[in-house]
């Protein structure tokens, strides 16, 4: 009974797992996405969907979830506390680059940065500041700008990969230069 409970686990996770990258990818698409539309992009009925996520709200909470993970899990492969603050920055450019469309989720406000418990723009700020201590970033940016600027690259990199106008071993490069380029003291 074990093993079947077990495997029953594992496929409501993947069903959860599904909906969820399905609504995440739909939401970039198109904030104003039906549920319905999620549920076919998911491979699941919509009866299924409201099983997992009974209304809007729910969903939007669960890629919230989604988010903040995965915004997480980008800042400790980018290993935030090691080198200067500069160096941790273009680490981390990159690898929030790799949360594909949910930057796009996170630019549009369709997951709002106050929902993020400050995984959202919060390391960035926490880089930049500990970078005007160090002097290794320019102490004539304040902080919100610097943020600011690093957002905005992160918005033409995603969106030039989204677009298809240039692959990643290209876009990567050019972002992490204008980054640094722009935030060097």
């Amino acid at each position: 009974m074990t093993e079947v409970h077990g495997a029953e686990t594992r496929a409501r996770a993947r069903t959860r797992r599904a909906i969820v990258e399905a609504a995440v990818r739909e939401l970039a698409r198109d904030a104003a996405t039906s549920l319905g539309q999620i549920a076919d992009a998911a491979g699941v009925g919509r009866t299924t969907l409201h099983r997992y996520f009974p209304d809007r709200a729910a969903l939007l909470d669960a890629v919230a979830t989604e988010t903040v993970a995965r915004l997480t899990d980008a800042q400790a492969r980018a290993r935030l506390e090691e080198g200067d603050a500069r160096e941790a920055l273009l680490r981390l450019c990159p690898e929030y680059l790799l949360l594909g469309d949910l930057l796009t989720l996170l630019f549009t406000g369709v997951v709002p940065d106050a929902v993020l418990d400050g995984q959202g723009a919060a390391p960035l700020a926490a880089l930049v500041a500990r970078g005007h201590r160090e002097g290794s970033i320019d102490r004539e940016l304040d902080v919100e700008w610097a943020v600011g600027v690093v957002w905005a690259q992160l918005y033409l990199a995603w969106a030039t990969l989204r677009e298809g106008q240039a692959a990643r071993r290209d876009v990567v490069p050019m972002l992490v230069r204008t980054v640094d380029k722009a935030l060097a003291p």
